[in-house]
């Protein structure tokens, strides 16, 4: 086994998928975002929205995370808990969002599969769907429990004061955090790219494989899913758009099984996920168990849906 060269590899693919993949799609989305943010365009989508999504569990400044989990990336939404956990969101609402992020699809997944025929607008409303579901399924039942009592009035205020920042502060402000996104993710990426090459080289896919074949058969489902779900599981989704990419660029995938497939493979709720949504804060972490049926029920609806309509 080439360990050497299976770690070469996975830093080339690593980088290239952060260079030529990441980083153009993050400036561009969250300069767009930060200038709707600036200009209150997205403060008053919260307003408006808050009445119509307050049934599901979701209120304030979860619906900004919902927002931008969807239009930029899984990493987007970090600041917007740590906002809910800073003020006191309470308990009950805290686990819904938790659950709504973990079910939804993320944005840096979601635009770079367009080339590869992604329905993206349809996977967009999914994807919402999915997360409101998990939301509610938390709020009403499995977090049904948890204390309802918010310790501020000031949750559904997403900042408390607005900055005179022009045009080109904000493009230079978005494209410094863009980049430094993308480029945070790339050891992780190299990481789970390398522990996904060692599986490959030892054989263990192909045990796996072979393992599931009778079920995979069964389910009329292709084996050339193993792969992308482990990579999944194990490293997260830009792991996952990185091994998705090889296999699209060798013709082994249609447009129409990345389509059927995006509602289970596109969301947040693996490992690398867990970890980053649940070092937040500590409250995150007593929290996640009741987000977790929430969250699954959230991921089985949207891949129901996707199956359905493709």
């Amino acid at each position: 086994m080439d360990i050497i060269g299976i770690i070469m590899s996975a830093g080339k693919a690593s980088v290239d998928v952060a260079l030529y993949t990441l980083i153009p799609v993050m400036v561009v989305m969250l300069i767009i975002m930060k200038y709707l943010e600036q200009k209150g365009v997205l403060d008053w989508i919260v307003r408006v929205m808050t009445p119509a999504l307050r049934p599901f569990g979701v209120t304030g400044i979860a619906i900004f995370a919902l927002i931008q989990l969807n239009f930029v990336s899984f990493a987007a939404p970090l600041a917007a808990l740590a906002i809910m956990e800073k003020r006191g969101t309470s308990d009950r609402h805290l686990a819904a969002a938790l659950a709504m992020l973990f079910a939804m699809g993320q944005g840096n997944v979601f635009y770079p599969l367009i080339p590869f025929g992604l329905h993206w607008g349809e996977a967009i409303l999914i994807s919402v769907a999915g997360g409101l579901a998990a939301a509610a399924m938390t709020y009403h039942f499995t977090g049904r429990r948890l204390s309802s009592l918010t310790l501020t009035s000031s949750e559904d205020d997403i900042h408390s004061e607005k900055s005179g920042q022009g045009l080109i502060t904000i493009i230079n402000g978005a494209g410094s955090d863009a980049i430094r996104l993308a480029l945070g993710a790339v050891p992780m990426l190299i990481i789970s790219l390398t522990i996904v090459g060692l599986l490959k080289a030892s054989g263990a896919i192909e045990v796996i494989a072979s393992l599931l074949a009778p079920l995979l058969t069964n389910l009329n489902v292709s084996d050339i899913f193993i792969m992308p779900t482990l990579t999944k599981l194990l490293a997260g989704g830009t792991a996952y758009y990185g091994v998705m990419t090889e296999i699209l660029h060798k013709g082994l995938m249609t447009s129409q099984q990345v389509n059927a497939s995006a509602g289970f493979m596109i969301q947040t709720f693996d490992l690398p996920g867990i970890g980053i949504f649940l070092g937040i804060a500590s409250r995150f972490v007593r929290l996640f168990r009741y987000a977790i049926p929430g969250a699954l029920v959230g991921i089985l609806l949207r891949g129901l849906i996707h199956l359905l309509l493709n």
